[in-house]
C-alpha cells in the first residue's frame, strides 16, 4: 500500500520533481497545485500522469491542497514561502518535503525564528520534514560519508566548502523568472518592507549546498564562526540593493574540533563550483565537479582516482529501474544526480514511518551556519562574529 502526495508549485524547479515523485513504486496517487494554472495543465494533460492523476486533485491555491487528505506534501514554492508552508502544512497533518533552503529572507533574526518553528512544529504534531539539500546525494558526498563510517579518515582535521555562482552565470535569469511570477511580484512589495528598515540579505543566508556536505559527513555542527563580506564597486547595479554583499568567506569551529572555510560568492569570473574537500588525520577527498578536474581520496600510500559511477549509493532495483532507467547509464538528473535519491529518501521515510536523513534537526543545522548581521557600511569590508548557541 502506497502513500498519496500532493505536488505544490510546478515551476522550473518543482517540475523537475514531479515526475520522479508520481513514477516512484511507492506513491500511489499525486495531486498537483499551483496558482498558475497553465502550469496544471501541462501535467493534467500528460497520458503518462493519468495513472496517478485524477483531474478532481488540480488546485490553485496552498489553501485548497491543505484540506485534501493527501499523506504529504512536496513543496517547490518560491523560497521565502517555504518556511511558512512547511509549518501550515504540518499543522494540517501532512509530512513535508521542502526546497531548500529552509526559508530564504533578508533577516538572519527571521531565519533562526522559523527554524525554530519548523522543529517544533516536528515535535508538537508528529509530522515528518526533510529538506531537499541536494549536495547531500551528491555521488561524492555518500562516497565519503561511507568512508567515514569506516573510520577512514581517522580524526577530522579540516573541511573547505563553496558555492561559487556568478550572478551573471544563470542566476539573474533565475530571479527574473521568480519575481515574475504571481508569487514573485508580491514578493516586491515585502522585500521592499525590509529595505526601508534597513535590512539586507547575502548569499551566507542560502548556505546549505555549500556547508551540507562536510556537516553530513563529519556529523559534526558550528559552533563559533567568523565571516568577512566583500563587494567591489558598483555592486548596486547587480541586485538591486537586496544583498550586502556578493561574496562572503566564513571560518567555522566545529562540535567535534575540526576547522571549516565555506566559501559563498556570486562575483568570481568561473562558470560554477559548488564542491568541498575534507582532510582527515589518515585520510583526504578532494571533490570535482564537472569544471574541475577529478575526484580523488588521499593517504599515506598515495592517491586514488575516483569515478562517478563507484562514489554513488545504489538504489533500490525497483525505485532504480521506475526512476531511472535500466543500467548504470541512466539519467540520474540535475544537481550530480542527487534528484532520484531526495525523492526516494522522503517517500521511504514516510511509508516506514521514520525520520529523513535530513529531518528538521539536521535541515535547521545547515541554516544556522548562515546567520550573521548584515549591514551596509561606507567600507568594502566587513568583520562579523557570532557564537553559534546550542538551543
Amino acid at each position: 500500500m502506497g502513500i498519496s502526495i500532493g505536488l505544490v508549485g510546478l515551476g522550473a524547479f518543482g517540475s523537475a520533481f514531479a515526475r520522479l515523485f508520481k513514477d516512484h513504486p511507492l506513491v500511489d496517487r499525486v495531486g498537483l497545485c499551483d496558482r498558475e494554472p497553465e502550469r496544471i495543465e501541462r501535467f493534467a494533460q500528460d497520458p503518462s500522469f493519468a495513472d496517478k492523476f485524477e483531474p478532481s486533485d488540480a488546485y490553485s491555491s496552498f489553501d485548497d491542497i491543505l484540506k485534501a487528505d493527501f499523506d504529504a506534501l512536496v513543496i517547490i514554492t518560491q523560497p521565502w514561502l517555504h518556511a511558512e508552508q512547511a509549518v501550515r502544512a504540518m499543522e494540517a497533518g501532512k509530512h513535508v518535503y521542502s526546497a531548500v533552503p529552509v526559508v530564504m529572507l533578508p533577516d538572519g533574526d527571521e531565519i533562526l525564528d522559523w527554524c525554530d518553528r519548523i522543529v517544533e512544529t516536528c515535535r508538537r504534531t508528529g509530522m515528518l520534514y526533510m529538506l531537499g539539500e541536494t549536495t547531500y546525494y551528491r555521488p561524492q558526498t555518500m562516497y565519503c560519508r561511507r568512508r567515514a563510517a569506516e573510520g577512514a579518515f581517522g580524526d577530522f582535521v579540516f573541511a573547505e566548502g563553496e558555492y561559487f555562482h556568478d550572478i551573471e552565470h544563470g542566476l539573474r535569469e533565475v530571479a527574473r523568472r521568480r519575481l515574475s511570477s504571481k508569487a514573485g511580484r508580491e514578493w516586491i512589495e515585502e522585500r521592499r518592507k525590509y529595505l526601508d528598515r534597513g535590512i539586507r540579505g547575502g548569499p551566507r543566508h542560502y548556505p546549505t549546498h555549500s556547508v551540507s556536505g562536510p556537516m553530513s559527513v563529519m556529523k559534526a555542527h558550528a559552533e563559533k564562526v567568523c565571516a568577512w563580506g566583500w563587494r567591489p564597486d558598483g555592486f548596486e547595479d547587480y541586485t538591486m540593493g537586496e544583498e550586502a554583499f556578493p561574496n562572503e568567506t566564513a571560518l567555522f569551529y566545529m562540535s567535534n574540533g575540526a576547522t571549516m572555510r565555506i566559501c559563498e560568492y556570486r562575483k568570481i569570473g568561473l562558470p560554477c563550483r559548488e564542491m568541498f574537500n575534507i582532510y582527515g588525520t589518515e585520510g583526504c577527498f578532494y571533490g570535482a565537479d564537472e569544471n574541475w578536474g577529478e575526484n580523488k581520496w588521499f593517504d599515506l600510500k598515495g592517491y586514488t582516482v575516483l569515478s562517478v559511477e563507484e562514489m554513488r549509493d545504489p538504489l533500490p532495483d525497483e525505485v532504480r529501474k521506475a526512476l531511472i532507467g535500466e543500467g548504470s547509464s541512466g539519467v540520474y538528473g540535475g544537481h550530480g544526480g542527487s534528484h532520484p535519491y531526495l525523492v526516494h529518501e522522503f517517500v521511504d521515510a514516510v511509508v516506514h514511518e521514520r525520520q529523513p536523513a535530513i529531518n528538521a534537526w539536521e535541515a535547521v543545522r545547515y541554516m544556522a551556519v548562515s546567520y550573521t548581521h548584515l549591514r551596509a557600511h561606507e567600507t568594502r569590508h566587513e568583520l562579523v562574529c557570532r557564537l553559534l548557541l546550542e538551543k
